[in-house]
């Protein structure tokens, strides 16, 4: 994993994490150490993941506006392009993509990214880094570190620094924000939903969200790849008892003209069948490794299974990627979840 810059500069202590086993006031004081960056900076860089979904992309926007409403200069950036489901979030075309930046900032803003090697960007190491992240598999890897595996979505955390910071939540930030809650929740049915949840949701509509547009333009605006790689998908699709799988080879990519995004939410097909508690999608890549996603209903915590495969992710949603070939990758981590299964 790659380190913070060695910069003296830089060299401070790493705050301590906020979780869900820590008291209130911890996520406080990480919350405060990072708006104490945020007041004092004047330029900064915003990115997450590479691969970015919606609480990564929704939060960027957000956190790019609060800073700008805050008089600070911010620059978007995320590895690879973006993708053509987020592109009618306000200020999508401000997000710029690149795979290496060469400058110095007062400080990087890594949004839900548990590492440096995760942004699929170089050259971040030469400033302050602050690590904002809500994933069970978090890490305090940065200068100043905020994880709460409490929060719903990273735009959730977005939130509490702007109502700290006093900004107004205008109605594009609130669009930006809404659109993590209901991604990173996968339609409120997991992840840490709880009734403050959907009073941030109800604040956000307030301030302007549109509930009903930001859902039809997230669920319903599917391109014909993505329904006919569905099909592809679901055609290869297994259950064994409370555990389902489905998979994709790169050649259902290439016939069905699918992109990368084109892949978001097909494992909710099959974690989606009556009786199902934990599920798997496979897609073979280019280079012969395997890309997973998996999720998994109640107190099955998959994010623990990803991890040991390299990956993270929340308790009942996490990923990772394994070696070749897909059959091998397939046993892998089937044989995994029958453990987590049986364990239980």
């Amino acid at each position: 994993m790659s380190s913070p810059s060695s910069n003296p500069e830089h060299d401070q202590p790493v705050r301590t994490l906020a979780n869900g086993a820590a008291p209130a006031a911890a996520s406080a004081n990480s919350l405060q150490a990072v708006l104490e960056v945020v007041q004092r900076g004047q330029r900064f860089l915003v990115t997450s993941h590479a691969r970015p979904d919606g609480d990564a992309l929704g939060s960027i926007l957000a956190c790019g506006m609060l800073l700008h409403q805050m008089g600070k200069q911010a620059d978007l950036v995320i590895a690879g392009q973006m993708p053509q489901l987020y592109r009618f979030l306000p200020g999508a075309a401000s997000i710029r993509s690149a795979e290496r930046v060469g400058q110095r900032y007062d400080a990087i803003l890594l949004l839900e990214c548990d590492g440096l090697e995760r942004s699929g960007i170089e050259g971040l190491d030469g400033s302050l880094l602050v690590n904002i992240d809500h994933h069970l598999s978090g890490r305090a890897y940065a200068h100043v570190n905020w994880i709460d595996q409490t929060a719903p979505s990273v735009g959730e955390m977005v939130h509490r620094l702007a109502v700290a910071a006093g900004a107004r939540i205008t109605p594009e930030m609130a669009t930006c924000l809404y659109t993590t809650l209901l991604t990173d929740t996968g339609g409120f049915c997991y992840g840490s939903v709880a009734a403050s949840t959907f009073e941030l949701a109800r604040d956000l509509v307030l301030a302007g969200a549109n509930p009903v547009k930001i859902a039809q333009d997230v669920c319903f605006s599917a391109p014909f790849s993505k329904m006919l790689l569905h099909g592809s998908a679901l055609n290869n699709l297994h259950r064994e008892g409370p555990l389902a799988w489905l998979w994709v080879t790169h050649q259902d990519m290439v016939r069905t003209c699918a992109a990368d995004e084109d892949c978001e939410g097909i494992v909710n097909f099959a974690v989606g069948i009556a009786g199902v508690e934990a599920a798997a999608f496979l897609r073979e890549l280019p280079d012969g490794k395997i890309r997973l996603s998996l999720r998994s209903k109640g107190r099955l915590n998959i994010a623990a299974i990803a991890e040991s495969m390299g990956g993270g992710g929340h308790q009942n949603a996490a990923g990772c990627t394994l070696n070749g070939p897909l059959a091998r990758a397939r046993d892998q981590i089937l044989a995994a979840l029958r453990a987590a299964l049986a364990a239980r």
